[in-house]
Order: C-alpha cells, then sequence, then structure tokens
C-alpha cells in the first residue's frame, strides 16, 4: 500500500494535497541573494534540516547567487558558519560534509544578462556532476525592487524551461505594495512560468500550528457544527511583537503594519477560520476556499474607513522592564513619520455561515509581549443564572501560534466548597508536550513542499490580488489623511482607538 501512496504522489502531487511520507526528487534549489540574512538565518538551516533528515535525494544541489564575489569553498564556509549560528546545534560534520558537497556558487549581477549565460553553465554542470535531470527552483531572497530584473532574465535565457525534469519559482513577500503592483508582479511571472510554477510563500502557514488548524475543524465532530454565526460572537486574530523595527528602519517606512503583517500572515488566518471544508485537502480545493472567503468581504468604503480601520505608531516607552524609544527615534526612520506600526481592521464576511459577525485583526510592534493567536469568543448563555458572572467571560477557543503552541478552551466550573460560586477555567493543550517532538521549522515545510510540487500552503495569483483589494480603501485614506497619526507608548497594546474599534456590550480586546 505504502508504495502504491508514493507513487501516486509523484505522479500526481496536487491530487493528494498535504501528504504525510514525502522525499523530495534531486534537484538544484538557485537561490538569488545567496549572501542575505534570509539565506544565512532560515534557508540554508532549512534545507540542511531537510537533508539529515533524508527528505532530500543525495544529488540535491544548492546554487548561490548575489552580487557578492566568491567560489564554492568561502560559501560553503560562510553557510557553515550560518548554521552554527542559526542552527539547532550539534551539527553532525559527516552529514555536513555530504551536504556541502552540493554546495556551490555563481556572482552574478541581477541585471546584467551575462550572469545568467554563466548561472546556466553551472546548472548544466551540476546537472551532469550530481544528476538533477534539470529540475530547478528558483527563490528570490532578494529585495523586491529587483524581482523584475531576475525574472526578466530567467525569461529571456529561457531558464524558467526545462527539457526533461521542472521548473518552479519561490518569491518571497512583500508581493506588491498595493493592488496595482501585485498585479503588475503577477503578469510579470506568467509572462515566464506557468501559474503552477509560482510559489507565493508566506512563512506563517508553514507553522504546524496554522496548519493544525484544518485537523481542529475538520477532524473534529464537535467543532464544525458551531463554527458559525449561531454560536460564535466575534474572531480576534492578533499577531503581536515586543521589538521595534530594529535594523529595518529604512524597508519599514516604505511597508509599514498593514503592508508587512495584515494583507498576508493575518489574511492567511483569517481564510483557513472562516473557509468551508473543502472537498478534499487537494491544493486548489483548499486555495478555492480560501479564495472564496476573500470574496465575500464586506467591501471598506473610503468615506468610512476609521469605522473598519485602526493605526498607530509607538511612543517612548517600557517594555520588559527595559526603557526603548519611540518609532521616529529609530535608525533610518524619518523624524516626522507617519507610517503605521500597529494596525488594527475590523472585518465581516458576507456569506451564510459569518453573517454579521466581525472578525478583528490587529498587529503591531513594542506590544507587551511576542504572541500570536486566534481567539474564537463565542456567544454568552442565553440566561445567567449566576450573579458574579462577568459578561466579558464567555467561552473562547484560543489557537495559540506562537510562541506556546497549543490550544485553549475556557469555559466556567463551580469552585470546590459548601457555596455555589463559579469561576473561569482553561482546559489545554500544548503541541510540544504532547508529541514529545521538535515541529519542523516553517520554511522546511514549505521548501519541501515547492520541491515536491505542492502548492497547496502558498497564495495563488488571484488570492493576493483579491487581498490588496480589499485593503485599498484604507491605505488611500491613511496615505491621503492629513490628521496626525495616534500614537500608543511602547509596552501597551496600542492606541485608544484600537479599543473603540472593538468596543461593544460582551467585547474587548484580549491581553494574552
Amino acid at each position: 500500500m505504502r508504495t502504491t501512496v508514493e507513487r501516486e504522489e509523484r505522479e500526481n502531487p496536487l491530487k493528494t494535497g498535504l501528504r504525510l511520507d514525502r522525499s523530495a526528487p534531486p534537484c538544484t534549489v538557485v537561490i538569488f541573494g545567496a549572501s542575505g540574512d534570509l539565506t544565512r538565518r532560515k534557508l540554508i538551516p532549512a534545507l540542511f534540516n531537510l537533508f539529515e533528515q533524508d527528505l532530500l535525494a543525495s544529488g540535491f544541489s544548492v546554487l548561490g547567487s548575489s552580487r557578492s564575489r566568491m567560489d564554492h569553498q568561502k560559501f560553503r564556509q560562510e553557510m557553515r558558519a550560518s548554521m552554527e549560528e542559526y542552527g539547532n546545534g550539534g551539527i553532525d560534520d559527516n552529514v555536513w560534509r555530504s551536504f556541502a558537497e552540493g554546495l556551490f556558487y555563481e556572482p552574478s549581477d541581477p541585471s546584467d544578462p551575462a550572469s545568467y549565460d554563466r548561472l546556466l553553465k553551472r546548472l548544466q554542470e551540476i546537472d551532469q556532476e550530481r544528476g538533477t535531470s534539470e529540475n530547478r527552483l528558483f527563490y528570490l531572497s532578494t529585495p523586491p525592487s529587483v524581482y523584475a530584473d531576475i525574472i526578466s532574465r530567467i525569461g529571456e535565457k529561457k531558464l524558467g524551461h526545462s527539457q526533461t525534469g521542472w521548473t518552479r519559482i519561490v518569491v518571497e513577500k512583500p508581493f506588491g505594495r498595493d493592488y496595482a503592483s501585485a498585479r503588475e508582479l503577477n503578469q510579470l511571472l506568467q509572462n515566464v512560468f506557468s501559474e503552477e510554477q509560482i510559489y507565493r510563500i508566506d512563512h506563517y502557514l508553514g507553522k504546524e500550528t496554522v496548519q493544525n488548524i484544518l485537523a481542529l475543524r475538520f477532524a473534529n465532530g464537535i467543532f464544525e457544527p458551531i463554527w458559525n454565526r449561531r454560536y460564535i460572537n466575534h474572531i480576534q486574530i492578533t499577531a503581536a511583537e515586543s521589538i521595534g523595527v530594529e535594523d529595518r528602519g529604512g524597508y519599514y517606512e516604505q511597508a509599514g503594519a498593514l503592508r508587512d503583517m495584515i494583507q498576508n500572515h493575518l489574511f492567511q488566518l483569517f481564510t483557513l477560520v472562516a473557509m468551508e471544508p473543502p472537498v478534499s485537502l487537494d491544493a486548489e480545493s483548499v486555495r478555492d476556499e480560501k479564495t472564496k472567503v476573500l470574496r465575500a468581504v464586506r467591501p471598506l468604503s473610503s468615506d468610512r474607513v476609521h469605522e473598519h480601520a485602526v493605526r498607530g505608531q509607538y511612543a517612548d516607552g517600557s517594555v520588559g522592564g527595559r526603557r526603548v524609544r519611540a518609532y521616529r527615534s529609530e535608525d533610518r526612520v524619518d523624524p516626522a513619520s507617519r507610517t503605521e506600526t500597529f494596525a488594527a481592521l475590523k472585518l465581516y464576511a458576507d456569506n451564510w455561515r459569518w453573517a454579521e459577525v466581525p472578525f478583528f485583526l490587529r498587529s503591531g510592534k513594542r506590544l507587551p509581549r511576542r504572541v500570536s493567536e486566534i481567539a474564537i469568543q463565542f456567544r454568552r448563555a442565553p440566561h445567567l443564572i449566576f450573579t458574579e458572572s462577568d459578561p466579558y467571560d464567555a467561552n473562547t477557543l484560543v489557537l495559540r501560534i506562537q510562541p506556546d503552541e497549543g490550544i485553549s478552551l475556557k469555559f466556567r466550573a463551580k469552585m470546590p466548597g459548601q457555596s455555589f460560586h463559579v469561576r473561569p477555567v482553561h482546559m489545554d493543550f500544548q503541541y510540544g508536550a504532547s508529541f514529545g517532538k521538535r515541529s519542523a521549522d516553517a520554511y522546511e515545510r514549505l521548501l519541501l513542499d515547492a520541491m515536491l510540487g505542492d502548492p497547496t500552503l502558498f497564495a495563488r495569483s488571484d488570492m493576493v490580488e483579491i487581498s490588496w483589494k480589499i485593503l485599498m480603501p484604507v491605505l488611500e485614506a491613511w496615505e491621503n489623511s492629513d490628521e496626525e497619526i495616534p500614537f500608543y507608548p511602547a509596552g501597551s497594546w496600542g492606541p485608544r482607538e484600537a479599543d473603540e474599534l472593538i468596543e461593544f456590550p460582551g467585547r474587548r480586546w484580549r491581553m494574552p
């Protein structure tokens, strides 16, 4: 039976969707921007971990490329140093030597056509030496400003097509900065690659706890019957960070919280929570249902944005007992900046399941702690017979994404003793404690999926464009507004206006 399943996965990867037993075929991962931070922190450690688990073929290879001048040996040395700094520790020297034999490097300039001639020649040499059969995964680990050059040159040199194998491309976020630029980037990609070859990556979807949303909803008969407007009061999706912009001030000035977190990460969580059951777990069935959720979002009126969106910017304050400076005092930040470091949205999905149930999405920097979670607050009992009942203490199911991955259910129970008093208690599931093993890094999962040709956890072109279209009234209203941006002290849960956004009997922001 296992042989039959494995053969079906290889012959038709889209049919089997979220698979269990997986091993990637021989291929070459071409990393543009190989000297950058993402490659060192995430990509090489993830690829090495996959190799160590025997999930990559013996001929697996990496071809690094960037403007930095170095040879194969220097690249291998730098990647070993990255593993020692960012890996899980305990690197087996024999395993590393075997892995490093497949690491190669070719300097290139994204805008120089001759660079791609050299890349093609190097790829052909790797195919001959390592038996990779012209299977190639291009990874854009570069600033978005050079995406167009790289994609266009790949097209000119016909690198996006293989005679004997497959070719795919992974594009990092941000995927555009508005609706028009996202459409333009999609068109550019689709001029060179087919949609089936394009993998728009969002590392949040590679997290085990995010994937567990599907299991919680569709593998348990007790949740789906109450997963609707009849039983749920509202849903809060939070991605909070205690850090500031660190050394990313230049990037953040061009992005802001709405573009950096909500358009991609939080919208993906929103669709997973709100989607209908797919007919199967194949890639297109799952992505079809997620896209339907975005299509159902009630359009935001440009003249009423203030009723559905709030922004803020952190001022001086204290986080974890340490004084921190305001955003406007950070390096490479405009002293008069109006960029939001906090954003909150109230959305409605106008369909039969969710009609009039508000979804509250918020993300911010310099909040009290780092936490990402989805909180499903159920409706209160229709008649409260216990006088001490707190109207805000409704049953709540919390899906913790980070850092304490797990699920918690809050309900009320009688306290021990002769008197009849009730209080909230929590039933808790902790991911690590229950399974006793390390969760795979998100990039491990997503890189392996891309090599296997499984796009289930990657965004499709229509999903990206619709998400930008939803946000355009907010972005335009904020950019055209003359009002001063609201401030919040670093170490608080955001500006006062965010409390007003959610304010309603029985509703208030959680403070995880």
